[in-house]
């Protein structure tokens, strides 16, 4: 069992309280839905390729909670059951690989391999984050002079935001409530 440290637990309460997109209190399917419409509205630039990748990786995020979590078949996921397994890297790091690889893509319509800050704020508010959050974390995630970023470095800070063992990342400022 890997240790989980305090910041990657109220992490991982955040992305449930998002994902619960209904806000019943609990995952379900039509969470992820709701979810994926929202972030494809937002990417309406991007290619179908990009779209349908999300698309899936959406449904791969709950189809293995699902399958890994709901042993009474209800079809519901409670955050004491989402918390441990999403932050374990050996059973739940697959799914959030393909699902950083499939959300920074998303970011990147024109294929130059850089994420715009209007797209990247567009696409987490899509998601649900507080919008001071992130401009914090692209500013964090070090701009360049054109206010980008790259796909790898979004992509990264995804797969390190459901890492157990890591604090004062850059996903810590979608947590942290900041000033606007």
């Amino acid at each position: 069992m890997t240790y989980m440290r305090d910041e990657a637990a109220k992490r991982a309460e955040l992305v449930f309280s998002l994902f619960d997109a209904n806000g019943n209190g609990v995952l379900d399917s039509g969470d992820f839905d709701l979810m994926t419409g929202r972030v494809l509205e937002a990417a309406a630039a991007s290619d179908d390729g990009a779209k349908d990748a999300i698309t899936a990786a959406f449904r791969r995020y709950w189809t293995t909670l699902a399958a890994e979590l709901d042993a009474n078949g209800d079809g519901v996921i409670s955050l004491d059951e989402f918390r441990p397994f999403v932050l374990d890297p050996e059973r739940f790091g697959p799914t959030v690989a393909e699902f950083a690889e499939a959300l920074s893509a998303l970011g990147d319509p024109d294929g130059d391999g850089l994420i715009e800050r209007p797209l990247f704020v567009s696409l987490m508010r899509a998601i649900g984050f507080e919008e001071a959050n992130i401009h914090a974390l692209f500013d964090a995630f070090g701009p360049d002079a054109d206010d980008r970023i790259t796909v790898e470095t979004w992509a990264v800070g995804i797969k390190d935001y459901y890492a157990p063992d890591k604090a004062g990342i850059a996903g810590d400022r979608l947590v942290t409530a900041h000033a606007v």
